[in-house]
């Protein structure tokens, strides 16, 4: 095939706005906007959304910009529309062991309506247990027991009284024990003088009464303390009774009202019976009293705070599935967290401050992540990672085990959930992940992989305009031309580096409708047209190149040499792509060669020696030594030595799309045949010296171009790439004004032979189709011939070379003899 140089028309793709099928945008405002392009994505997506089954999480993967975060959104919330809404959760006091609070499911909205029945069951308590309590009839039993228990007692006294008095003793009750004094005989109390002066054998008698009288007040308190205990407990009985006739239509109403599981329905019997029989216990707490008031409130308010209900997660207001989407996920924020407060240096908590996270929250529904945003914390990572294998989770307060302080901590019953996870992350990440955790890979059954590009068509412009119209609408802009939208598509396709593929980054594309937009606004437009886009796009390049600008400048001041006119031996302009992220733009780069007589047959390659190429650069430049010697090593040995070197490039160097002009500067040097320095070459080869495409070719032609047109474009200037990249050529309208005026061109060349023909004026020397292992001689007028002649030369002078090394050696092993 014949070097081929392209018509304007094949630099470019131009979209004609008349085929859009609409005038301007605000046409399209209504229509459904779809996955563009993402066809693939969405199927996986709905599919692993839709699976109801554990471990079908869905990892996301692709690059920032391509819609990923949004289309997700809106796809779990049209899932999430059809699917039942998910229970409640709440925490419960647990009796008797107060630091492992119970958790109770209930249906959606009925958490709100626990809460609130059991607020009024405490003011209801409140009022009603002490107006229980002082009832008449409860009054009149309790002093009918009371009474009982007097006669009784009295009954008791008056015979411990009567044996005091026989024995000429006074008895009295005072503060609940029992005091007695010594009379004479007519009645009246000795004092201890009177007594001491008794005489001793009275005094002897009235220590053995003494003792006969503790031994009767022993057995009088022995009878009274059980009718004491009977009493008592009949009191409590009786008031216990009473009041649990009022809580059982309270506690059977509430018990009633909410529709449970049979597992949730059992815990929470349980957890009523508990409550009744804490609220009986305590009965005597709400019996008004004189004594220490202020003290009985409080223990009233601490005992009623055990009936109340911690709602964590209220459901009440959700339409379907809840979808949650975590921008900064923490410990506290993901897993939930136990509120303290501290009390005299001790931190305190119980069952109300427990807090819900947004795994406990999104329980039924899906829960989105950004994986960047979770392995900045790696205990994070791994809670995370123990869930997605047990689906328990039980919260804690990860700060309690950091602090000295001492703290009284909480074990919350671990709660099962079932929450559907997106995580959202690259594909680096994701085939790490499957390497290195296959287990924890297999818990994200689901990849949704987003297409950086996809294949253009009506459909797919159409949902692009689609995508215009929204932008504008939501945002409150004046809407697009549809020649306007022709131009951001012909972007779309400049992003992708290809006429028949658009990129999928749309989050660039939103970014340029906002800059067009102002444009037109800055000027008062009322719909955004071509020019409004074109000055948006040039603004931003503006902005950005400045890097570029001095690169530019550099090489016109002559700092950074770069030849474009005449011929030079051993001398070739590559083309260059310098991504610096926000920017990208082309560069032509200087290559020089040499080649020498030697016996080793390699070519030095100096950016390597210096550690300033990349890999993938150095495989092209052994692939550029094996077509090199293939081209002549059959014919006679290599008696080659060669360096190749970029000059002035001090940042490093990767990639093989430099390989083609490489082996043309090494050709050049080798032959003796000059180069037209005003075409550059850019592509990489195969062992068999088929030009292959590379990237960043706009940006490259566009650099070279650049250069050429500050020096003044003469008609001598072009580029010279691949065949195969005729399709991602998406030039500025600027290069191709000037190929169409003859100013600039653009070669393909699909095999090396051809490149070398359009470089020198010469022949190569062989067809492209040509197997060169049955070539025994070049012709002599062609490059590979005057190569071959060289070759032969330097072949001699090696053999000369070795032929006088072993003379010498010979010289020196007689003169030793």
């Amino acid at each position: 095939m014949r070097i081929i140089e392209l018509t304007p028309h094949q630099l470019r793709l131009t979209i004609n706005p008349d085929l859009l099928g609409f005038t301007d945008t605000s046409e399209l405002v209504g229509q459904p906007f779809s996955w563009i392009g993402q066809e693939r994505a969405e199927k996986a997506a709905y599919f692993g959304l839709e699976m109801e089954q554990p471990d079908y999480n869905l990892f996301v993967l692709g690059e920032v910009g391509s819609g990923r975060s949004s289309l997700l959104r809106q796809a779990m919330a049209k899932v999430a529309s059809n699917r039942p809404v998910p229970p409640d959760l709440c925490y419960l006091h647990h009796f008797g062991v107060p630091e492992r609070p119970l958790a109770l499911r209930l249906p959606a909205g009925e958490g709100r309506l626990l809460r609130q029945k059991l607020i009024q069951l405490v003011k209801y308590l409140q009022t009603e247990i002490p107006r229980c309590l002082e009832e008449p009839e409860l009054k009149a039993e309790s002093k009918r027991i009371e009474k009982n228990f007097k006669l009784e007692e009295a009954k008791a006294f008056a015979e411990l009284d009567a044996f005091a008095e026989k024995h000429r003793f006074a008895i009295q009750r005072e503060a609940g024990r029992m005091v007695f004094t010594l009379m004479d005989k007519s009645g009246k109390i000795l004092t201890e003088p009177q007594v001491l002066a008794l005489p001793k054998e009275r005094r002897v008698e009235i220590e053995e009464v003494e003792q006969a009288l503790q031994a009767e007040i022993a057995r009088y308190f022995e009878k009274i303390r059980p009718l004491e205990r009977s009493k008592d407990e009949a009191l409590v009985t009786l008031q216990r009774n009473k009041v649990k006739l009022l809580l059982e239509g309270e506690l059977k109403a509430i018990r009633s009202m909410l529709k449970l599981s049979a597992e949730d329905r059992s815990k929470f019997d349980l957890y009523l019976v508990k409550m009744e029989e804490d609220i009986l216990e305590n009965v005597a707490l709400f019996k008004l009293s004189d004594a220490d008031e202020e003290k009985r409130k409080e223990e009233i308010k601490s005992l009623l705070a055990r009936y109340q209900i911690n709602l964590v997660v209220d459901n009440h207001d959700l339409k379907g599935a809840p979808v949650i989407i975590e921008e900064s996920p923490s410990l506290r924020s993901l897993f939930g967290s136990i509120e303290y407060q501290s009390i005299e240096g001790v931190f305190e908590t119980d069952f109300t401050r427990i807090r819900a996270g947004s795994l406990l929250k999104a329980h039924g529904g899906f829960l989105m992540l950004h994986l960047d945003d979770v392995l900045v914390d790696s205990l994070l990572w791994e809670k995370l990672c123990r869930l997605l294998r047990s689906h328990l989770l039980q919260i804690e307060e990860p700060g309690t085990t950091l602090t000295q302080i001492p703290a009284v901590s909480l074990e919350p019953e671990a709660v099962r959930i079932q929450v559907k996870i997106i995580l959202i992350g690259s594909r680096e990440q994701y085939y790490i992940l499957q390497e290195e955790n296959p287990e924890l890979a297999r818990r994200f059954r689901i990849k949704v992989d987003f297409a950086d590009s996809f294949l253009a068509s009506a459909q797919s412009r159409l949902a692009s305009s689609i995508f215009v119209a929204h932008a504008c609408h939501e945002a409150g802009l004046p809407h697009f031309t549809a020649a306007a939208v022709a131009r951001l598509l012909e972007d779309c396709h400049r992003e992708a580096n290809d006429q028949s593929r658009q990129s999928a980054i749309f989050s660039r594309t939103e970014t340029l409708v906002l800059e067009s937009a102002a444009q037109c606004k800055a000027h008062t437009g009322c719909l955004v047209d071509v020019a409004d886009v074109e000055n948006a796009l040039q603004s931003r390049i503006h902005r950005h190149n400045y890097p570029d600008q001095c690169l530019q400048e550099s090489i016109a001041d002559g700092d950074v040499m770069i030849v474009i006119e005449g011929k030079k031996v051993g001398q070739i302009n590559g083309l260059t792509q310098i991504d610096l992220g926000d920017h990208c733009f082309g560069a032509p780069v200087r290559i020089t060669a040499h080649t020498f007589a030697g016996e080793n047959g390699g070519v030095l390659n100096i950016e390597r020696e210096v550690g300033l190429s990349g890999p993938i650069h150095d495989k092209g430049m052994f692939i550029l030594q094996s077509y090199l010697a293939a081209l002549f090593a059959h014919i006679a040995p290599l008696a080659l030595s060669a360096s190749i070197v970029f000059e002035q490039e001090y940042n490093g160097i990767e990639g093989d799309s430099a390989s083609c002009a490489e082996l043309y500067a090494l050709l050049s040097a080798l032959s003796g045949v000059s180069l037209k320095q005003g075409i550059a070459v850019t592509g990489a080869i195969n062992q068999y010296g088929e030009v292959l495409p590379v990237g960043g070719i706009n940006e490259k032609i566009e650099g070279f171009f650049n250069v050429c047109e500050k020096a003044g474009l003469d008609g001598t200037h072009g580029v010279l790439i691949p065949h195969r990249n005729r399709r991602h050529l998406m030039l500025s309208h600027h290069v191709i004004e000037a190929v169409t005026q003859g100013l600039f061109h653009v070669y393909t060349a699909e095999h090396v032979s051809e490149g070398i023909e359009l470089l020198t004026d010469f022949p190569a020397g062989f067809a492209p189709e040509a197997d060169v292992n049955e070539v025994i001689h070049y012709p002599y007028d062609s490059v590979l011939g005057y190569a071959q002649k060289v070759l032969r030369t330097y072949r001699i002078a090696c053999q000369l070379t070795q032929h006088t090394k072993t003379e010498r050696r010979r010289f020196i092993g007689s003169a030793e003899r």
